[in-house]
Parts: structure tokens; C-alpha cells; sequence
């Protein structure tokens, strides 16, 4: 299906506007990732990655998650919520575990704090190359178990709690589902928005859409050798989590996927794995979509309608 005339010239701009990016080296990865930063602050941004709701109040913590990292974490407090302790919702941003920050899900993690009446708690993580596999994996489970253990100062309820992310952030919540059921904790749901569940092998999607706005199939292939460095070809979960042993005892899922996006089979995959598994899924596909959507409101119509399918799923689950 084609794609809204706002989102053919958005993908037309960042055509000119890119390099390619599987002829970035390391150094030149860390720039990119500094000018995309940039990108979120400049004049007119929010006519791209939209206007964060107006009745959420933000707080900015640092928090110490282990091996010497401190994460910088948005706090997405809803305003007068009459019930408390609120449920409180995990969010990890995406960027091919190498980019992105807590800023860029601004846009999603405030609106559905204002209209779930969740907390929304968005964790920075270590990023590659400068931290590889395991970092990214490490401290978003390190960021769900501070989660789990400082609810209630955060005015939220640790009985109450789902996750939530994009791209290589749906990943990390697909790996933060599996270890809170390996250690006995129940979540209430897990929100994965076009998540990267599988890192090697390569599904129709991926030839379908390899020159896609905003992800490539080059792209895709560069993020993975980054982030996985010399432990490129370890099959475990972390990396994987559709190569679980198990995924039986997993928490409800609600799973979005992008028509124009390489990784829109990975949603469908995952869905099989969670159904044999006796796991309550949920896809919802949006075919004139793009990698990236729910980032990007101001471009593409579908992330209204993918975070009512959220505000939704939470008002159920939580």
C-alpha cells in the first residue's frame, strides 16, 4: 500500500539528507548519532516528532544501573490521576542499540501517560560501539529491576507494571518480558512497536522493503554487527528473544508493525512463537507505515492510531 503524501516527502527529505549507512565506520556512527540528537531540539522538530501532551509532568533522574553506568530517565507523571498508586509502564527507545535517547519517545511516552494514567518511565541505555552486547540487554533489565524496586516513589504500583518499546527498544522490553518471567515477577503486558526480534536470519520483509525510508536491510545488518561486536553469532535470547527455550508463562503482548518496514515479518514471527506458546498476542499492521512511526506523528498518520491500539491494550492489561 502507498504511503501518505506527508510521508513519501518526509522519506524524499531524509533520502537527500542520509548517508548510507553501511558505509559508516564506528566514529562516523557516533556522529550520526550526535546529529540526530540535534535533530529532536531544532526549530520545528515537533512538527515532526510531535508536541509531548500537556497535562504530564516530566522529572529527569539520574540512576545508577550498574557497572559504573548512569542512565538518564524521563519520569512521565500524569496530572490529577485520583488513583494512586498509578500503574507505571517501562518505555525503551529505539536506534539500532548504537542511537537514540529517552527524548525521542517524548511524543508516545507522554500521551499515553496522560491518557492511560500510567507513569511512563523512559531509561537511557549504554549504546554501541562504545559499549557492545550484552550493555544494551544488561541495562534494560537493570532499569526494570530499579523500576521494580523504587515504585513507589515514583507514586506507582510495582504490582502494576508493563513494558513498552520500538525497534531495537521492542527488543529490549521482548527481553525484559522473558526475564521478569524467569524470575518469578508477573507483568501485566508488554508493548512491542515494531521490535527487532531476531538478529540474523533475514525474512521476506526484510527483501521487501530493503530500501525503505528510515531502515534499510544494509542498515539493519550494520546496526546488528555494532552492537554485537565480537560476539557476533551468539544465539542467545538477549540478543534473540524469539530464540527463548520457552516463552511459555510470558505476559500478554500487543505487537505493531509498518508495512514499508524490513522488520514488519519479525512482529508476525514473534506473534506464532507467542501463540504456540499459549501467550495472549495481538498484532495490529499498519500497511502505510514506515519504519519509526511512532516517532514520527507529524509525518505519519498511523501513530495515532497505533498509540489508541496502546492506550487501549494498557487500559486492559493494567
Amino acid at each position: 500500500m502507498s504511503m501518505p503524501w506527508q510521508t513519501r516527502l518526509f522519506a524524499a527529505v531524509l533520502g537527500r539528507l542520509s548517508s548510507p549507512q553501511e558505509e559508516v565506520d564506528d566514529d562516523a556512527m557516533v556522529r550520526t548519532r550526535a546529529r540526530r540528537t540535534r535533530q529532536l531540539t531544532m526549530r520545528g522538530a515537533q512538527i515532526i516528532f510531535g508536541r509531548p501532551a500537556t497535562d504530564v509532568d516530566v522529572r529527569e533522574l539520574e540512576v545508577a544501573l550498574g557497572d559504573g553506568f548512569v542512565s538518564t530517565v524521563l519520569v512521565h507523571t500524569p496530572r490529577g490521576a485520583t488513583v494512586t498508586p498509578r500503574p507505571v509502564v517501562l518505555n525503551l527507545h529505539g536506534g539500532g542499540w548504537c542511537q537514540g535517547e529517552p527524548r525521542q519517545s517524548a511524543w508516545a511516552a507522554s500521551h499515553v501517560a496522560s491518557r492511560s494514567g500510567a507513569v511512563v518511565v523512559s531509561p537511557s541505555y549504554r549504546l554501541a560501539p562504545e559499549h557492545r552486547y550484552p550493555a544494551a540487554s544488561d541495562d534494560a533489565v537493570a532499569g526494570l529491576e530499579w523500576l521494580l524496586a523504587h515504585a513507589a516513589e515514583l507514586g506507582a504500583d510495582a504490582g502494576r507494571v508493563a513494558v513498552m518499546g520500538d525497534s531495537a527498544g521492542g527488543n529490549l522490553a521482548a527481553v525484559c518480558a522473558l526475564h521478569a518471567r524467569d524470575r518469578g515477577v508477573e507483568l501485566r503486558g508488554q508493548v512491542l512497536i515494531y521490535p527487532a526480534v531476531e538478529i540474523y536470519e533475514r525474512y521476506p520483509s526484510e527483501d521487501a522493503n530493503a530500501h525503505a525510508p528510515v531502515l534499510t536491510s544494509r542498515s539493519m545488518r550494520t546496526f546488528s554487527r555494532t552492537y554485537l561486536g565480537d560476539a557476533y553469532g551468539v544465539e542467545d535470547w538477549q540478543a534473540s528473544p524469539i530464540r527463548a527455550a520457552s516463552h511459555t508463562g510470558l505476559c500478554p503482548a500487543l505487537i505493531l508493525t509498518a508495512g514499508h518496514d524490513p522488520l514488519r515479518d519479525h512482529g508476525e514471527k514473534y506473534r506464532e512463537v507467542l501463540e504456540a506458546a499459549g501467550v495472549k498476542v495481538q498484532v495490529v499492521d499498519y500497511p502505510e507505515a514506515i519504519h519509526g512511526f511512532i516517532s514520527l506523528p507529524g509525518v505519519v498518520p498511523a501513530a495515532q492510531d497505533a498509540l489508541d491500539e496502546i492506550v487501549a491494550f494498557l487500559g486492559v492489561v493494567l
